[in-house]
């Protein structure tokens, strides 16, 4: 006989860009996968005497209760060598901007090394909260690193991995520091108990038949929470749902390519937006997004768009990404564009020689690493906006898509004028 804990199952099918991210980071051969293993109770990750053992980052899911559903990202080395070394060392430091949380962990035996203080240094410029690990205690601790980590006053554990020593304490503890809250909310703010919130969704080729896509998923489940009443259809049954209501409802949500079908037939007092800006400020950061339809206007013949998809897929003859967007570009500026199309976690490294940063929604991407590309792209001064803003402006649904929310109401107000 065996029993089931369902709440364990829920969280398990939490995707992991709703989970909190945990990167275990330090030098070479200090126990950073024995800890992931520890951690995790199982043997996950590759444990070896050999330096450098772990090259690329190993992700994995698992459930830190009380606190609920994470990620662990065991990194390489920030000490590595060589030219492959130090850019699995980028790798390293892409994923900590990326991270919500760090476990930085240290050889007893040893002192701080200048690897090691900068990566602390560098923890504290990007705002990521850590933990030091002291790993290895089975040794003995050198009281040398105990006094630079009093110094720098840096919270830190002592663990034996190997002996499994130490862990339910630094368990309990990344709990306590762990954020409370990951991302704002996509819809809940904007609706209240009772209210009537119409979803149109039509049907997406791209997804899984029999399924809908995970924004629309997602803002249901939210509504569905708040106590509001859903209803859902596809945009050529809107007309006969709205009639069949007894009172206009609250607001109505839709996809970006349907919003002007949708638009026509919801009255103006009805507020009207889109899954996709829902998705663009549960992720990023709305106003900026908006601000980056201003370059939109500004761009000359020969200038260079890259088009980001977070994830890959298959591209279908009327994709989004590669053949729509492009398209709509072309004919909006009327100018002779340079469209690059990238898919992945990773910009390409000559980010710097595009004029427009255009984003996908961000929903298989955390907050944080959604925030951390927005904040390189700001740092190499490219502007970005993301795919449903974008395409709401080409088909004149903006201002109106924007109405539920006053701060890109106002960010609007600042740019309209630039954009006529």
């Amino acid at each position: 006989m065996f029993t089931i804990n369902l709440s364990s199952l829920k969280m398990q099918k939490v995707a992991k860009s709703d989970r909190t991210h945990i990167a275990i980071v330090g030098r070479r051969n200090v126990g950073k996968s024995s800890l992931v293993n520890a951690l995790l109770g199982q043997e996950l990750s590759i444990v070896s005497d050999v330096p450098g053992t772990t090259t690329d980052p190993v992700k994995k899911a698992f459930e830190l209760l009380p606190y609920g559903p994470v990620v662990l990202v065991d990194t390489a080395g920030i000490d590595d060598e060589g030219e492959l070394g130090q850019k699995r060392i980028s790798k390293t430091i892409k994923i900590l901007s990326q991270s919500d949380f760090a476990l930085v962990v240290l050889d007893a035996r040893e002192r701080l090394q200048s690897k090691e203080l900068e990566l602390l240094a560098y923890l504290d410029k990007i705002s990521v909260n850590y933990i030091v690990a002291i790993n290895k205690i089975e040794f003995g601790v050198n009281p040398r690193l105990l006094e630079e980590l009093k110094e720098l006053r840096i919270t830190h554990f002592e663990v034996s991995c190997k002996e499994k020593v130490g862990i339910d304490e630094l368990k309990r503890k990344m709990i306590r520091m762990l954020p409370a809250e990951i991302e704002p909310p996509l819809i809940s703010d904007i609706i209240s108990q009772g209210d009537v919130v119409v979803m149109v969704v039509p049907i997406d080729l791209g997804a899984p038949k029999g399924r809908l896509i995970l924004p629309q998923v997602q803002t249901i489940r939210e509504a569905l929470d708040e106590d509001s009443i859903v209803v859902v259809c596809k945009d050529k049954e809107l007309k006969a749902t709205l009639d069949n209501l007894k009172s206009y409802p609250d607001l109505v949500v839709t996809d970006s390519q349907a919003i002007m079908r949708v638009a026509e037939d919801v009255p103006e007092r009805v507020k009207l937006t889109t899954f996709s800006i829902l998705m663009a400020r549960h992720k990023g950061d709305l106003p900026t997004f908006i601000r980056g339809l201003k370059r939109v206007e500004e761009l000359e013949n020969g200038d260079k768009v890259l088009i980001a998809e977070a994830c890959t897929h298959h591209a279908q003859a009327d994709d989004i990404g590669t053949v729509k967007i492009p398209r709509w570009l072309k004919n909006h500026t009327k100018k002779d564009l340079q469209i690059d199309v990238v898919h992945g976690a990773d910009y390409p490294e000559n980010l710097s020689d595009y004029k427009l940063i255009v984003h996908c929604g961000g929903c298989m991407l955390t907050r944080r690493t959604m925030l951390a590309r927005m904040n390189e792209a700001k740092l190499m001064d490219v502007p970005i906006v993301n795919y449903g803003v974008l395409i709401s402006y080409f088909h004149g649904a903006i201002p109106r898509a924007l109405q539920p929310f006053e701060d890109a109401i106002a960010e609007w107000e600042k740019i309209k004028t630039c954009l006529s």
